[in-house]
């Protein structure tokens, strides 16, 4: 099967590219802006992600597409006009590529969207599901939701299948942001206030995720639907804490300190979106695509988390 997956030098795409490659009958197109060197795949330039890249090489005797490549979310934007340039990128750089798939007979386009696209937060015990009304909150979140609402139009107009996957927060080997720094203040042995917190937070071990989308790659259930990935377990940020120090080998030193305290001196230094990360629940319910796909996440969390301190 010839498949064409665009951001293959991210965290995701590269990940999905050295799985994809060893995948049997898998003839594997990494469409890039720079120059790369890769034994296991072909590998085409291509200039920019917008309205007016010309995907026509790239999509000769294509049958699937993985669109991963994106303006991704950014805490601190400093542009003028944020939900303009991720329009440009995320909504009309994906629509052009989607029609011209569409057009070169491509059967399967697979994009990568977010969870951000329901919306910011749930309440404890209420997962989001795939069904549930888009809520996007933000700019990143409403490009993808137009994103999505542009390739659902493709594929009725055109036939070609659409399979849209919405993933939360994504951790493993490389992991940068605030994960990251999660990570770094617990191997230190930092103590941090958050011994107390009874949130709820879903997340997706990198590798959980490449298994979804190489099972949507083929699977006749799969077409013209959306899924929401995740572990299939939902941790506190007092739980994910300890059990990153579990996996690093360290003890974790967490203090307990009320929340209603934390998000009153989050609030006081500006910093109510990074408390509600740390305080409030975000759940994903995974079951369509048990149901549907007969899915299950490969890995535990614990073992995403311990893969995720390997140092390569």
């Amino acid at each position: 099967m010839n498949i064409l997956l665009t951001g293959s030098t991210g965290f995701l795409g590269s990940r999905l590219a050295r799985a994809l490659c060893s995948e049997p009958d898998v003839y594997l197109t990494v469409a890039v802006r720079r120059h790369l060197e890769s034994p296991a795949a072909q590998v085409l330039e291509v200039e920019g992600l917008d309205a007016n890249t010309d995907w026509s090489t790239a999509l000769t005797n294509q049958q699937r597409v993985i669109h991963a490549a994106a303006r991704a979310h950014v805490m601190k934007d400093e542009e003028a006009d944020p939900l303009a340039k991720y329009r440009r990128i995320n909504v009309d750089g994906t629509r052009n590529l989607a029609c011209q798939a569409a057009k070169a007979g491509v059967k399967r386009f697979i994009f990568i969207s977010s969870v951000k696209v329901n919306g910011e937060q749930t309440s404890s015990g209420l997962p989001f599901t795939a069904e549930d009304t888009p809520a996007p909150e933000d700019a990143y979140g409403i490009s993808k939701w137009e994103a999505e609402q542009c390739l659902k139009k493709i594929a009725e107009d055109s036939g070609m299948e659409v399979v849209i996957i919405r993933p939360p927060l994504v951790y493993g080997p490389q992991v940068k942001g605030n994960f990251a720094s999660m990570i770094k203040l617990v191997e230190k042995g930092f103590p941090l206030p958050l011994g107390s917190i009874q949130n709820q937070r879903s997340l997706v071990a990198l590798d959980n995720l490449v298994d979804l989308i190489i099972t949507c790659i083929d699977h006749p259930a799969a077409a013209n639907q959306v899924f929401l990935a995740g572990d299939g377990r939902d941790l506190s940020t007092t739980e994910l804490l300890h059990s990153v120090a579990k996996a690093a080998g360290k003890s974790s030193r967490l203090i307990p300190v009320p929340c209603s305290f934390l998000m009153f001196a989050a609030t006081l230094i500006g910093k109510q979106a990074v408390a509600q990360r740390l305080l409030g629940s975000l759940q994903v319910d995974i079951s369509k695509a048990r149901d549907l796909l007969g899915w299950e996440p490969p890995i535990s969390v614990e073992e995403g988390l311990r893969r995720c301190l390997v140092k390569d």
